[in-house]
Formats: C-alpha cells, structure tokens, sequence
C-alpha cells in the first residue's frame, strides 16, 4: 500500500486513477508521495520514504525544488495540461486589452438609479473606443504549448502573428501554424507588434523581461498581455509607461498591490487555470506520472530530474538517483554485478546536476550488491522496485 499526501483538493477525475494499492487522502503523515496545487511547501519537512511530489500544474515555486533534490524526492509538474484554459483566458485578455470592455462595463453600473439610460450610453460610449484586432500584429514570446495554442488562434481570428523562441523543440514546431511568422530575435517582435503576449519560464535570467529597456524598443501604443508570471515584467517600468502611453494597455493574470488602480492595467485574479476542465486534466496527469514512477521508476515530465522511460524486461529494477559528477556510473555497474547479478537492460541520462539511472536486473538484488552501491560517491538514493 503506497500512502499519497494530497495538501489541495485534487479533482475526483484524477485521484480515480489510482487503484487499490493507494491510500489517498489530506491527513498522512509519512507519505510515499504527495499531491498539490497552490499550497506552499517550502516550510514542510518531508518523510525519509516520501518518494516524489506531484504539482498539478505547471509552475513550482511553491515546491522547496532543490532542497528535495538533495533528498532524493522527484518533483514533477503537469505542461500543457492547463494550455486550452490559458489559451481561452489570453484571448479573453486580448480583446479587453484592445477594447475598454472592462472600463464600459464599469461605467455602466455608475447609471444604475438614473433616467433614460439607454440615452446616456449612446452619449458616453465613445469613451471606450478601441481597435479591432482584425490585421493587427501580434507577437508571442515563447513557443510552449500556450503559447502555440495562442499563436495558432490569433491567426485564425484573422491576425498577423509573429513567435519567438530560441528553444523551440521539433515536436512543438510540427503543433505550429505555417502561416506563424518566424521571428530571428525578440528585438524583431517589439519592433513589429502591436500586442505581444508572454509565455516564457520565470528563471532568475527571465526575471523583468519586459523591461524599460525592451519597452523602449516597442511600437508607441503597444498592448502587453501577460499571463505566465508577474516578475516577468516589470511592474514600475509598465506602470511608467502606461502614464506616457507608451504602453496603451496591459493586461495580466497576476495582480500586484502596485498595479491596482493605474489606468490601462486589467487585472485578472489568476484565473488562467481555474476550469474544472484544466483542473480534471492537471491531476489525471499527476496521477499518472507519480503511478509510473512508484511503480516502474519512470519519470516523465520532472523538473529537478531526467526524462527517464523504459519498458520492464525482467522483474526487479534498480533506480538510482546520483549525482551528475564522473565516474559514478563506471561505479555503479560493478557495485550491481558484485552478487553475480546479470544485467539485461540499462539506460542513464542527466540533467543539470543530477541523475538518474534504471537497471533491469535478472534476478534478486543481494545484500552485498546493496552494500557495494551505498559505497559509491555521488549516489543519493537507491530504490529497488518489484
């Protein structure tokens, strides 16, 4: 029986996905894994077996991520599986942006009590004037899978989209609209389009990447839309440039004490991810990948470790998480063999500090193979799965 913490309520559609091996609930205290959403994690001490922790969702700044790494804890998330919810929530912010809906809507609720107000709104509608999007030059800064998403329905709604990113993968490429501009540099897009629209990981290198600087470079009453993560613009230099009408307007998913209250900034209480739809396909993804990982120790989709998949070929695995250092490997393989162990099947992979290697053994893994392994330098757990 496999023990899973949940700190969130976690959809019914995903927890279903695990099966009678699992005790699932809010009150276990020295759990196998753990389940969360939102709630932070950052001052909790986790259990010597607790194996891995599953966010469901994409952003992990609420997860501790580099002190579980040192413990041996994967952590995973769940990209792409919010992108629809997003997608509809950008275009949702592009039209505000362009349109003054929210400052219309608004000021009509100031009429409530008065007379001939179907009068009064003929009279002051002309306040709220704004631009179709219609030809409009949109550009999307980073190519993931909102962000494609995003891109492909701009296009579709009859706009000339540019897309930047310099890590664009194959597979995410082949998603992508031919009609989707190519754009050579990010210099390309703030001089070209009248919306741009953010999609790009918060990273310390990322941090106010929409600055004074690259505002500077942007056509004079450009529209931004940010819906990835606040500290990726810079709000006193967004706020400045609203009151020059550099920036027209600037609609986010983050609202900050800052921002409330200046003119031109539609704030949305991060609502990017919250339909039941987003919320359903988060967790089952979760569930999946934590299932997985206890079962068969394959990862897919972590943040602190490698992509690692393989097919069973005998009964007993070994997973070990190690350092990314040398010689660990060329140290592993005999501290496997040591009980006369025959090895069917390895594969190893790394990233950035760590490792991760699963070993298909056939036969039972002895003591002194054990013993031998925990010898080894750089290795931060073993696991032996059957």
């Amino acid at each position: 029986m496999y023990d899973i913490l949940t700190l969130n309520k976690i959809s019914e559609t995903g927890l279903e996905k695990f099966d009678e091996k699992y005790n699932c609930n809010a009150e276990i205290e020295n759990p196998d894994a753990v389940l969360v959403r939102s709630a932070s994690m950052h001052e909790m001490k986790m259990s010597e077996k607790t194996l891995a922790v599953a966010r469901a969702g994409a952003g992990v700044n609420n997860i501790p991520v580099k002190d579980f790494s040192e413990q041996g804890i994967v952590v995973f998330n769940t990209p792409g599986a919010n992108a629809n919810a997003v997608k509809e929530l950008v275009l949702c912010g592009l039209f505000l942006s362009s349109r003054k809906i929210v400052n219309g809507i608004e000021w009509v609720q100031t009429l409530k009590g008065e007379d001939e107000v179907g009068k009064k709104v003929e009279k002051g509608k002309s306040a709220f004037v704004g631009p179709e999007i219609k030809g409009k030059k949109l550009g999307v800064i980073g190519l993931g899978a909102i962000g494609i998403l995003v891109a492909n329905a701009a296009e579709k709604l009859g706009m000339k989209v540019y897309g930047y990113d310099p890590y664009l993968s194959v597979d995410a490429a082949w998603n992508l609209s031919r009609s989707i501009i190519h754009a050579p540099s990010v210099e390309d897009i703030y001089k070209e389009c009248d919306y741009i629209t953010i999609h790009i990981p918060l990273l310390e290198s990322t941090k106010d990447f929409i600055n004074a600087a690259a505002i500077a470079q942007m056509k004079n009453g450009v529209r931004i839309l940010n819906f990835a993560r606040d500290a990726l613009v810079n709000s006193n230099d967004i706020i400045e440039a609203l009151g020059t009408g550099k920036v027209a307007s600037y609609a986010t998913d983050f609202p900050t004490a800052d921002l409330l209250g200046v003119s031109g900034v539609i704030a949305i209480p991060h609502l990017g991810a919250s339909t039941p739809e987003s919320e359903d396909n988060c967790a089952v993804m979760a569930v999946k990948q934590l299932r997985d990982f206890i079962e068969n120790g394959n990862i897919k989709n972590s943040v602190n470790l490698p992509n690692v998949e393989a097919p069973r070929s005998h009964r007993t695995r070994v997973a070990i998480i190690h350092r990314n250092i040398p010689n660990v490997l060329s140290a592993i393989l005999p501290a496997v063999s040591a009980g006369g162990i025959n090895i069917d099947n390895m594969v190893n992979k790394s990233k950035n500090e760590y490792a991760y290697t699963l070993i298909d053994v056939d036969g039972d893994v002895t003591e002194e193979s054990l013993t031998e392994l925990k010898k080894v330098d750089g290795i931060i757990r073993i696991r032996i799965i059957k």
